[in-house]
């Protein structure tokens, strides 16, 4: 890997830099005119009252279009680091990098999007070194909430880089190994030019805690319960998933799994080898007789997802799983900012049914994050040290006040980049020299489409403002020759204010539009359609202070 003197090494990042989620990360090494890529994760962020009727979003990879792309390797399985693949990947159509059990899931998103058969999908083991043109990757085991996360040591002819993934330190993950301070030590010692750094928890001081106080606290909890039990929990979490398994088991109860990423990370795990010496889970028939006091429901929806297993039990529409007076429900989770509604309508839902819940809020030894604390940060710099700091995975504030953390524990240069900002790390002092086009595409339908797309800004619209729906008939020479019917979606009416009032109201000012044509505009519908558009948009604001879609129908005679 020889050093040509216009060489630049750069960081980009399109997705997840000021924000949580989406994390879609760039590495350049080479000249301006000809560099070379290493992409990190290729992730998702999920949808929410401002996007209606869009459940997942992806970053815009169009910068890349055109450029070398060595490879993508892939940090762990969370969503926010691969979810995006099966939608992205045709765009870049680059090998894919990553450790077994994050391989196994890759593959089942390949599959689902049809495209398994087209991709090269290489298993590193964990450890692994790779060797990709300018950059050669080694994976670093870190510590997470799912199996085989891994730190990215990226070597370059100009630096090396520390790419932290997701991660924190646990001296008692339960599964898997505990954060590899030996081997990020030893880069510290060669090293490291700069570090890209989660910042998720930046602001808690302390350290996340451990998983093996969660297996102990689960343990007691669900000793001491009688009736049924469901546990609410991310179902990436395998070592979550073991200790709500081991607990249930101590407690001589048999586990039923509720919610397909429940079966679909059991089988990614026990394909590595992990919960393969637990007892066998309960089938739908068998947990659907099974005695209240000798069962556990292994439950996906956690968060409040609606078509999720808990989401079903709470409105006591699933198959299997019925909770009511006298049965429990654990939330061994955390609530991620923007769940907080959808959260809190479950959690009142089940309490309506007579279940008692159980919280991190009233029980906080059930859950511990998988993200790094003050006390872990301060650590992770005391063992890489790197010359530059990078946050990352975080929103604005997190990102600025890491910076000020690896100010205080003496790193001597931060920069914190917006997605599209590109930070030049080598040669010189780090800094933005860049800024490329970046954004968000949207599934909608089963179609990517763009931020600006009109059928969401419509949909938006519709969702605030409300639809009015005109139609009548015209001869051919521009005469209305019926009544004018006006219906509404979304606008409101009462006892003192009927909804049919207004909308006679409307339809005559309709009317009264269509009358002030002349001539030729008679003949062209477009003018009639804007026309009675206007009209009705400025009688809303009048009425209700909305300003809803108008959409006309007009039949010739």
């Amino acid at each position: 890997m020889k050093k040509k003197t216009n060489d630049e090494l750069v960081f980009l990042p399109l997705g997840g830099s000021g924000e949580i989620g989406m994390n879609l990360n760039l590495y350049g090494y080479g000249p301006e005119a000809n560099r070379e890529w290493l992409v990190v994760d290729v992730g998702v962020t999920f949808g929410d009252l401002s996007t209606p009727g869009v459940d997942v979003i992806v970053p815009d990879p169009a910068f890349l279009e055109g450029e070398t792309i060595r490879g993508i390797v892939l940090t762990h399985a969370h969503e926010d680091h691969i979810g995006a693949l099966g939608w992205l990947w045709s765009r870049m159509k680059a090998p894919l990098y990553a450790t077994p059990f994050t391989a196994f899931l890759i593959r089942e998103k390949l599959r689902e999007a049809g495209i398994l058969d087209q991709v090269k999908l290489i298993e590193v083991p964990l450890g692994g070194t790779i060797d990709l043109g300018p950059f050669q990757v080694t994976m670093v085991t870190m510590t997470h909430s799912i199996a085989e996360p891994n730190g990215l040591a990226i070597r370059t002819p100009l630096g090396t880089v520390l790419h932290t993934g997701d991660w924190k330190i646990d001296d008692d993950p339960i599964i898997g190994e505990v954060t590899d301070a030996g081997a990020i030590t030893r880069l510290g010692d060669e090293g490291v030019l700069a570090m890209v750094c989660d910042s998720t928890n930046v602001f808690v001081e302390g350290s996340a805690g451990s998983e093996g106080g969660v297996r102990n606290a689960l343990i007691e909890l669900i000793g001491g319960l009688k009736g049924r039990i469901a546990v609410g929990c991310f179902a990436s979490n395998v070592a979550r998933m073991d200790s709500v398994i081991r607990a249930a088991e101590a407690a001589g109860r048999r586990v039923s799994l509720a919610g397909r990423s429940m079966h679909r990370i059991t089988s990614a795990a026990k394909s590595v080898g992990m919960l393969n010496d637990v007892k066998p889970f309960l089938t739908d028939e068998e947990a659907r007789v099974w005695p209240a006091d000798q069962i556990l429901y292994l439950c996906t929806g956690s968060q409040g997802e609606a078509r999720a297993a808990l989401s079903r039990v709470a409105e006591g529409t699933h198959p299997y799983i019925k909770l009511s007076k006298g049965d429990h429900c654990i939330f061994s989770s955390r609530v991620i900012p923007g769940n907080e509604l959808s959260i809190g309508r479950l959690q009142d839902k089940l309490a309506d049914r007579g279940v008692r819940l159980y919280t991190e809020k009233d029980h906080p030894g059930i859950h511990v994050s998988g993200h790094p604390c003050r006390d872990e940060l301060r650590q992770m710099y005391a063992w890489a040290r790197p010359k530059i700091a990078v946050p990352t995975h975080g929103m604005r504030r997190h990102l600025a006040e890491h910076a000020n953390l690896a100010k205080d524990v003496g790193v001597s240069e931060t920069v914190t980049p917006r997605n599209g900002d590109m930070v030049r790390l080598a040669p010189g002092p780090a800094t933005i020299i860049d800024e490329v086009p970046s954004g968000r595409l949207y599934v909608d339908g089963g179609r990517l489409v763009t931020e600006q797309g009109e059928a969401l800004h419509e949909r938006r619209h519709a969702s605030t403002n409300g639809v009015l729906i005109v139609s009548f008939a015209m001869d051919k020479r521009g005469k209305i020759v019926s009544d004018i019917d006006v219906r509404a979606i979304g606008l409101p009416g009462d006892a003192e204010s009927p909804l049919g009032d207004a909308l006679d109201d409307l339809a005559e000012r309709a009317e009264a539009a269509v009358m002030k044509l002349k001539g030729a505009a008679l003949e062209d519908e477009m003018v009639i359609e804007q026309a009675v558009s206007r009209a009705l948009k400025k009688a809303s604001q009048q009425i209700w202070d909305r300003r809803p879609i108008v959409e006309t129908i007009i039949l010739r005679l």
